[in-house]
């Protein structure tokens, strides 16, 4: 019998993505891929560092996994893994730590299942992580994440992520269309373009050889795939020809991720970030004048060094004032090797905490303002095939969560249904008319 390996992962789409990845390298040298709980021989750990959080998570997912199969060979990969591999190896029942430059040769390295006392690292100095790899995730017939842009020339002053993914590189547009053929011939029908910095794509070999905007303009032409949704972009690199080509774009969805971090100038130039609030204003203005049904969602830090109780307010009020439709928020937590750990002003957890539920609510009354104007519409869902409840749930273009009376045939289908009401979990109820509901 084959071997069997499990895969865990922490962390973005893009790990998501890298993680399928090995996978497939894994069932080429005639491993087979197993649910974490069926006592694989090897466990895959691949990590995120962005929050203190992630690296605890990672310490628990290893001690779960030795319970499930405590003779299982153990690798830990990923960006925890680059940045603290030493911490890693002391982790009991840690076998193996890869750094960013190894993780995608880590068959190679997994020659003999045998634990041993001491931890194996193959960890070299992040620089040398300069080839970009490509990457999709697969499993989910729904919609892909795919790798198209890896690494970050930025120097934001709260982030690890160039230490531990090393300088912006890229796919070539040639190479992405590629994959992305490759994918619509699999039957997936939504691709979510991934990457650390997406915005920057278009480096390759140490040199800017294309720009986002040309892959945008090539993916389109891609038959097969319903739809491309863009997972996230800086502000200062979504232009207005992006937006123009979305909102009349064959494939694109009007769905947009931008990361704002804060709503206050003062923060923002003490994260270097590369913007100030009022670009960041201007391009939420510019989609919505565009495409008025779009979804925009939102990233955002709270509880940064020097974030005094006005700052926030500020920060509240610019997102409370803004025409979008959710928040992706973050607490912020110290990260060694950041400039941002040394800064004075540092806020109390409890306040932190406080902030955090503040924007989670106000988050929750975006989404629901967001829907309210969805409702009495037509909208074109992507259903998915998990079920709760006797539920199923897919997703509109434009990001608008819907569920729906379980069908089999439904699944990775899309079908036009009328959005009539939101549910009590906050879900929307459709129409469910066969007259409707034919594509």
């Amino acid at each position: 019998m084959n071997k069997k390996v499990a895969f865990y992962t922490l962390g973005c789409k893009l790990n998501y993505s890298e993680t399928s990845t090995i996978g497939r390298l894994f069932n080429k040298a005639g491993f087979d891929t197993v649910d974490f709980t069926e006592t694989p021989d090897v466990f895959v750990i691949n990590t995120c560092s962005v929050t203190e959080n992630a690296d605890k998570k990672c310490k628990k997912v290893v001690q779960e996994a030795l319970k499930i199969s405590p003779n299982a060979y153990v690798t830990i990969v990923g960006c925890y893994a680059q940045l603290k591999p030493k911490e890693i190896a002391e982790i009991p029942g840690v076998d193996m730590v890869l750094g960013a430059a190894e993780k995608f040769q880590i068959v190679d390295y997994i020659t003999d299942l045998t634990k041993n006392p001491k931890t194996l690292v193959y960890n070299q100095p992040v620089s040398e992580a300069n080839e970009f790899i490509a990457a999709w995730s697969f499993g989910d017939r729904t919609r892909t994440f795919l790798k198209v842009q890896d690494g970050c020339d930025y120097s934001c002053t709260f982030c690890t992520i160039p230490l531990a993914r090393g300088n912006s590189r890229s796919d070539t547009v040639e190479n992405a269309v590629k994959q992305a053929e490759q994918i619509a011939a699999s039957g997936v029908k939504e691709i979510v373009l991934t990457g650390v910095n997406l915005g920057d794509f278009g480096v390759v070999d140490g040199k800017r050889v294309n720009k986002f905007f040309d892959l945008v303009k090539a993916l389109d032409e891609v038959e097969g795939i319903d739809r491309i949704r863009i997972s996230s972009i800086e502000p200062n690199l979504l232009t207005d020809e992006i937006i123009e080509f979305v909102a009349s774009s064959r494939r694109f969805v009007p769905h947009f991720h931008i990361p704002l971090q804060s709503g206050s100038d003062k923060i923002l130039s003490l994260m270097r970030r590369r913007y100030k609030r009022e670009l960041y204003a201007n391009r939420v203005a510019k989609i919505k004048q565009l495409m008025p049904d779009c979804c925009i969602g939102v990233d955002v830090i709270v509880g940064f060094p020097g974030e005094t109780r006005e700052d926030f307010i500020d920060t509240y009020n610019f997102l409370n004032e803004l025409n979008i439709s959710y928040l992706h928020v973050f607490t912020y937590s110290e990260r060694e090797n950041t400039l941002a750990k040394e800064m004075s002003g540092t806020v109390p957890g409890s306040t932190r905490t406080e902030r955090s539920k503040m924007l989670h609510i106000l988050s929750d009354k975006k989404r629901r303002a967001f829907y309210d104007t969805q409702l009495n519409k037509t909208g074109e869902v992507l259903f998915e095939g998990d079920i709760k409840d006797g539920l199923m749930h897919g997703f509109t273009r434009n990001y608008v969560k819907v569920q729906a009376k379980y069908d089999p045939v439904w699944v990775n289908e899309l079908k036009n249904v009328c959005l009539t009401k939101i549910s009590p979990n906050g879900d929307v109820e459709i129409t469910e008319s066969e007259e409707i509901l034919i594509h």
